[in-house]
This record gives structure tokens, sequence and C-alpha cells, in this order.
């Protein structure tokens, strides 16, 4: 899907809490999808699997992450190398700030959360919280401290079995820990690394179709 010049800019300008964000699809529509990439990359890195997931009714908006990157490239939701954990909590109410800003154009319930790598911590972590449509995480982690206390929205999580960035058991743990929260969660694996499986991508396009149907 290419988009339109109109359709894809940045944010609204009256809204700081949704500064740094992409948009793909129509100005108005009734559903959403929210990317989140993962540590290094923009906003703009899965804006082409947003295209494969929804068709053209939905809108799909990439958002960017707070930081610069300290290798000089991309962005950062907070620092890795090493673990910033004391960072974490202003990055999650950021992100849950943008997220409750979107939703006064779509609600939440008709909004889908997909991150990728540490995109897919942070989705896993302030979506569980929030009363999503559903939220994809892919080749993410449970980040230090987060126990879902109740069901989160329906989740898929994907991971590579031979992944060298980001253990598969990792997100053997997360779903273990969306599971114990009485929540409805699957994960998808695949024999790749750090990456989105092709052959995992019609389960995910198929998840989060169904959940903004």
């Amino acid at each position: 899907m290419t988009p339109s010049e109109d359709s894809l800019s940045p944010s609204r300008t009256d809204s700081p809490a949704e500064a740094g964000a992409l948009r793909q699809g129509p100005a108005a529509a009734a559903r959403r999808l929210v990317l989140l990439h993962g540590w290094g990359a923009d906003a703009d890195d899965l804006l082409d699997l947003g295209g494969l997931l929804v068709g053209p009714a939905v809108s799909v908006v990439a958002l960017r992450a707070p930081e610069p990157h300290p290798m000089g490239m991309g962005r950062q939701w907070y620092g890795l190398q090493p673990i910033d954990w004391a960072a974490l909590p202003a990055a999650r109410a950021a992100l849950r700030l943008r997220l409750e800003d979107l939703a006064a154009e779509v609600p939440l319930e008709h909004t889908v959360l997909l991150g990728f790598s540490q995109g897919g911590a942070m989705a896993m972590d302030v979506g569980s919280q929030l009363p999503l449509a559903g939220l994809v995480a892919c080749s993410g982690y449970p980040h230090e401290g987060w126990q879902p206390t109740q069901p989160a929205p329906p989740a898929l999580l994907s991971h590579g079995r031979e992944d060298p960035v980001v253990p598969f058991a990792a997100s053997e743990e997360a779903l273990r820990r969306l599971q114990r929260a009485g929540g409805s969660a699957e994960l998808l694996d695949f024999g790749g690394g750090h990456t989105i499986g092709e052959e995992v991508l019609p389960e995910i396009a198929a998840f989060v179709r169904e959940r903004l149907a």
C-alpha cells in the first residue's frame, strides 16, 4: 500500500503527546493499528508491515521513540546498553499518554498495538493495562518487574527460535505472565532470528483483522 501525500505525515502539531508519529491510511477511520519500532530503528521502520496487516480503511500510526539512539542513528524507548530500568517508568507513562491522546480520534477498544523487539516489550507493558482490541509483540521480552495483575487484551506473540539478540525464552516467559493473569495469549515460533518471520505474517494479519473486525 502506497501512502498518499497527506496520509503519511507528522502527527498533528497541537498534540505534544503524539509528536513524532507517521500516519498511513484515511484521516478519519473507525479502526486503528499502532506500531512501535525496535531499538535503533525509527517510526518508518514498520510502516510497510502495517500495510500488509490491515486493509485501506484502517488507520495506521507508527510512533517514534522519544530518545535518540546512543550510536547516532535511530531512536530508543529507553537505554539498553546497559539497560536503564530507572528510565522505564517515564517511558511507560509517556507512551501511555500518547496512546490515550490517539484515543481521542479512534477509541482504544478499536485499536491494536503492535511492537517489535524493544517496541514489543513496551507494547506488552503499557498495552496490558489499556482496554485495547489486541496486542502483538514480535521478538519482544518482558520488562523487569512487569507482571499483569488482571487479564490483558488478547495477545499474539511471535519469536524466532534462533534469535541471537532477544532469546526465544523471553517470549515464552512473557506468554506465561500474560496467561497467569488470565488473559488470552498465544506464541508463534518460527525458524529464524531477530525479525518478523514471513511464515507467521498470515497468522499475525489474521489476528489483527479479527481483533479489528
